[in-house]
């Protein structure tokens, strides 16, 4: 490949890396809504706690989901089409909504165990698990279908899906998710009767995937899927609450800064999406033979993950601008501080979450397992606690 070549290349790159990731502006929008809605999130001792975890847990699924997609786009084995599409599409589907229970119950369980710590009693336990359950369930009304929406119309476009899909979908996701929390914990503490509410509903998800197991226990695929995943999903679990306890050491740093609230889910967004391009477009470079599996061949990489990288910087900056503006700071030093600590945060959480997917595809392929299992789901958990140890730091250090 030329020098020429790989310009045009790496500018395409950047390119489509930029307007995926310029998606991740509408995570400021989850964002505000953290910050106007923080009261909602006061009501109990662990819903700030989980609230990082009920976003890693979704994003742990979506990756899957958005991964596997891709890759099958490429390879065809499902179709860009919105009906009648193959059989492994909808393994792939019954699969995600499975998994979406299991992640939901096991990040439940695991947060009570940290909850242990906190003081909180068996009770509240039980309480957020019924919530993460319900809101997760909840989530999957919106999220599969837009998905789907986006990978088809990217692969229709010529628009690399690996690049565009999981960023894209990301941050939809965050915000859909954001406001589905919201609202099953504003009903949830609304009444008796909302408990009830949320009861019925966890019991009628929890009944779909039950008739789900029973219907595809026998498809191979399908086994294959939750198994692989299942260990994704242990250290997702543990990862995300790893976060929350972050999270919670972030606010005592900062009080009650809403710019900080503002951009944070779209940093965390933001860096799990360099972390996502650098590892959807790798394990399909793997599936198609065009790497080999050894992490030297990250040389082979560079356009991807410079283009990835490049547009982030581009849009960390917009981040402390945006909100800057949005909060008052109009001073140029409170500014230019502010952009700072955005940019450290983004050079400390870019430089380990690109190692990490690209480890990440090299060492699942190498043992024979479907990297798109692994990959996006353990990747996006890793980048939202990176990315919160990487904001605490730069808080702490940064001038």
């Amino acid at each position: 490949m030329t020098i020429r070549t790989k310009m045009v290349t790496l500018v395409r790159s950047i390119g489509q890396s930029a307007l995926s990731l310029s998606f991740n502006l509408g995570g400021l929008l989850a964002g505000t809504l953290l910050a106007t809605y923080f009261d909602v999130f006061s009501i109990t001792s662990w819903s700030l706690l989980i609230y990082p975890g009920i976003l890693s847990a979704r994003g742990a699924v979506g990756g899957l989901f958005c991964g596997r997609l891709s890759t099958a786009l490429h390879l065809g084995t499902i179709r860009p089409s919105f009906t009648r599409n193959t059989k492994d599409f909808y393994l792939l589907l019954y699969a995600v909504i499975t998994l979406t229970v299991g992640s939901s119950v096991m990040m439940g369980l695991v947060a009570s165990l940290f909850s242990v710590f906190l003081g909180i009693t068996a009770v509240d336990s039980l309480d957020l698990l019924v919530v993460i359950i319900a809101t997760m369930g909840l989530s999957l009304v919106f999220i599969p279908p837009i998905t789907l929406g986006i990978s088809v119309l990217s692969f229709k476009k010529n628009l690399d899906p690996d690049v565009i899909v999981y960023p894209v979908i990301s941050t939809v996701a965050d915000i859909l998710v954001t406001v589905c929390y919201i609202f099953v914990l504003d009903i949830f503490f609304s009444s008796k009767l909302g408990r009830y509410w949320i009861g019925l509903f966890d019991l009628v998800f929890l009944l779909i995937v039950g008739y789900i197991l029973t219907k595809n226990y026998r498809e191979k695929e399908f086994v294959k899927t939750l198994k692989e995943f299942f260990l994704t999903l242990v250290l997702t679990a543990f990862i995300v609450n790893i976060t929350g306890s972050f999270l919670s050491k972030v606010h005592q740093i900062i009080g009650d800064r809403p710019e900080i609230y503002v951009v944070y889910p779209a940093l965390i967004d933001t860096v799990g999406d360099v972390g996502s391009i650098v590892g959807s477009t790798a394990t399909t470079k793997l599936a198609l033979g065009i790497i080999g599996s050894s992490f030297s061949s990250i040389k082979q990489h560079l356009v991807e993950i410079g283009g990835a990288w490049s547009a982030s910087l581009i849009m960390f900056t917009l981040y402390a601008l945006i909100a800057s503006s949005m909060y008052g700071l109009t001073a140029s030093s409170d500014v230019l501080s502010f952009t700072v600590r955005l940019l450290t945060t983004n050079l400390l959480a870019v430089l380990l979450i690109v190692a990490v997917s690209f480890a990440l595809a090299i060492s699942t392929h190498r043992r024979g397992w479907d990297p798109d299992n692994f990959v996006i789901p353990i990747e996006s958990s890793l980048a939202d606690t990176i990315t919160t140890i990487s904001l605490l730091i730069a808080l702490t250090i940064a001038v």
